[in-house]
């Protein structure tokens, strides 16, 4: 049984080039059998902007590399030494146009624009247009989300709770049908579930996860009622942050799918990862009751990754100490546990009998074990390879994962832990 078929959360997705997933604060557009994966795609060195990603599946667990839709331009709001965040993808059912919106900024925060580009493809090159705009006014915020209706109608919802409806052609701003809704909320997504508009936000917390809220409405344009947390308070929302949800088709019948980021400075490119769980609406609050580690999109159900235990026991926040696990299989999962004292490895396999790093089968990657909330779980699921003798070795970095916002805020790790449990082992 291939652990591929299911969305792990919280650990690195490899792709069919063997590279981690790097697709970031995006959304997922269904279309002729294959879901389509925007995000943002990182570096492990800083944040800046270098380009936007598109990834497709059949089945949410094999992702396949399209190709960078919207790289950095020559110059202007998504050229060098900006920021480009929040990538959102509609089709437009008016024109058959694919509108991206995405936030730019300047690398300190302080020049928000909503822009966009468009596209007559889905995973084609999209062509940047530049500011959003309303009353012909660039629209100046920064954290963004959209809904399409099923009428079709476009909504851009942003920072603060401002609700936005887009023209037919879904390219300027229409009107602004909501304000204030959610003050001090960020990354806004909406679901639509059981005859109500479902609106989730996040508190302001840099790269850090909180507790995420939600507020529900009979229409996009309210009355707006505040519905309070959705995941179990004290989580940090799975340690994520809010950023998409996608209606997902299953063998039991349709599930609302949360996206959330694990954001993970400075190493966002491999290091940050998914949290990809369920909604329900029980009476007639919004629930993410359950955390479920592994779990198949086609059932619906949780389904652990299983082989053979191997037990562990590597603890050290020292530099430079690492631990190998030999192993015959076809791929192989370490479980550890996360918390504040937490920090980075970097993960690797290689053949066995081989230490040249040119005999690397998959390359290092930086792997986090810091975490806001207490987690015990999984940390690395590797990709799938042909059944042989490997060697996989978790190395401490040292480094203590830490920043502060633009107010001095610190945030992050207060350690350099790295807490290998057991590695499970498949064939």
């Amino acid at each position: 049984m291939s652990q591929q078929s299911f969305i792990v959360s919280g650990v690195p997705w490899f792709d069919d080039r063997g590279r981690t997933v790097n697709a970031h604060g995006g959304c997922i557009v269904e279309e002729n059998g294959l879901y389509y994966l925007f995000g943002e795609y990182k570096t492990d060195e800083e944040n800046r902007f270098a380009g936007f990603s598109c990834y497709s599946s059949p089945d949410l667990a094999h992702w396949t590399f399209r190709r960078i839709v919207l790289p950095q331009q020559k110059d202007g709001l998504m050229g060098p030494g900006r920021i480009g965040e929040r990538v959102k993808v509609m089709r437009c059912p008016t024109t058959g146009q694919y509108v991206m919106f995405m936030h730019s900024d300047d690398l300190g925060y302080y020049d928000p624009h909503i822009c966009y580009a468009v596209c007559d493809t889905i995973d084609g090159d999209y062509e940047f247009r530049g500011p959003l705009t309303f009353h012909g006014e660039s629209v100046h915020r920064w954290d963004l989300g959209v809904f399409q209706d099923d009428d079709g109608t476009g909504y851009l919802l942003v920072h603060e709770g401002d609700i936005y409806r887009l023209s037919d052609d879904y390219l300027s701003v229409a009107e602004q049908v909501g304000e204030g809704i959610a003050l001090g909320g960020e990354a806004p997504a909406v679901a639509k579930l059981g005859g109500r508009y479902w609106m989730l936000f996040s508190g302001k917390t840099s790269w850090d996860c909180n507790d995420n809220y939600c507020l529900s409405a009979p229409t996009m344009r309210g009355p707006w009622t505040y519905q309070g947390l959705f995941a179990p308070e004290g989580s940090m929302t799975c340690n994520s942050q809010t950023l998409y949800v996608l209606p997902v088709r299953t063998a039991h019948g349709e599930i609302a799918m949360y996206m959330g980021d694990r954001w993970s400075f400075p190493h966002q490119a491999s290091a940050a990862t998914y949290v990809w769980q369920q909604l329900s609406v029980d009476h007639g609050r919004l629930r993410l009751a359950e955390y479920q580690p592994s779990w198949s999109p086609i059932s619906g159900k949780a389904e652990p990754f299983e082989g053979r235990h191997v037990d562990v026991g590597f603890w050290s926040d020292k530099a430079g100490e690492s631990v190998s696990i030999p192993f015959h299989g076809s791929r192989v999962a370490l479980t550890g546990k996360a918390d504040q004292w937490g920090s980075y490895a970097r993960v690797g396999i290689r053949g066995a009998g081989m230490s040249e790093e040119s005999a690397m089968v998959v390359d290092p990657i930086f792997v986090s074990w810091y975490a806001k909330s207490p987690d015990a779980g999984y940390r690395y699921v590797s990709p799938e390879l042909p059944e042989d003798d490997y060697v996989l070795t978790v190395t401490v970095t040292g480094e203590v994962p830490q920043w502060t916002d633009k107010s001095g805020q610190r945030f992050g790790s207060v350690g350099s832990m790295v807490d290998v449990d057991e590695a499970i082992v498949a064939q």
